[in-house]
């Protein structure tokens, strides 16, 4: 009988967290509804991981198994040779232990439509970084559809069509020494943000989330 309640207890933890990812995608595309559906689910995986970091500490604790030295083995994807294997994941789990929650991120049009520019500057000619080809920084790029105020960030992710893998590849950070894409996610200043996912001829795909403290919507804006 014990081993019966306990099966039920679990199999109630998992509706309930498929219940409450239905009820929270409902809700954004409602509420941004010029998001698609993967735009939408790194939204939501950014604020799950702001909300309850040590809950997403458990994702990437199940994903350091498929760890080879500094090959990332995951069973029916494409091996991705990473830079530091899986000390980066350690070190990104022990920073999720120890953070504090944060407020969640209100998605914007404007900040969508200067992310969508860039998605749309790199991808087809397979660009990397945050300079646009006409030179624009995730500045000027903001201040196209609106007024950014406070301080604005800009991360990209390139290689991940999924968004789950968009996250964690920005938390975990590979490579990158000063973790300042999971700075973006958790700073506390940041309450905005505008997300863009599309096709890279280099890559397959690319998504663009842009951050800032406030943001002003121009009024012409669609």
């Amino acid at each position: 009988m014990l081993f019966d309640i306990r099966v039920l207890m679990f199999l109630c933890v998992i509706l309930a967290l498929v219940v409450t990812s239905s009820a929270d995608s409902a809700e954004l595309t409602k509420s941004a509804p010029y998001l698609s559906d993967l735009e939408a689910g790194v939204l939501r995986e950014m604020n799950l991981a702001r909300s309850e970091p040590r809950r997403y500490a458990e994702f990437l604790e199940e994903r350091r198994r498929y760890y080879r030295g500094n090959r990332f083995e995951r069973p029916g994807d494409i091996a991705i040779i990473t830079t530091e294997g899986v000390g980066a994941v350690d070190e990104a789990i022990d920073f999720l232990r120890q953070v504090k929650p944060i407020g969640a991120l209100t998605p914007s049009r404007g900040m969508s439509r200067a992310a969508d520019d860039h998605v749309r500057d790199q991808g087809p000619s397979g660009g990397l970084g945050h300079r646009g080809k006409d030179r624009s920084r995730a500045y000027d790029r903001a201040n196209r559809y609106g007024r950014w105020n406070g301080k604005i960030g800009e991360n990209i992710s390139y290689g991940q069509d999924d968004p789950r893998d968009v996250v964690v590849q920005l938390i975990v950070d590979d490579g990158l020494r000063d973790r300042g894409h999971r700075d973006n996610i958790f700073d506390p200043a940041f309450r905005v943000v505008g997300v863009a996912c599309g096709e890279h001829s280099a890559y397959r795909a690319m998504c663009v989330t842009k951050f800032a403290a406030g943001y002003e919507e121009a009024v012409s804006a669609p």
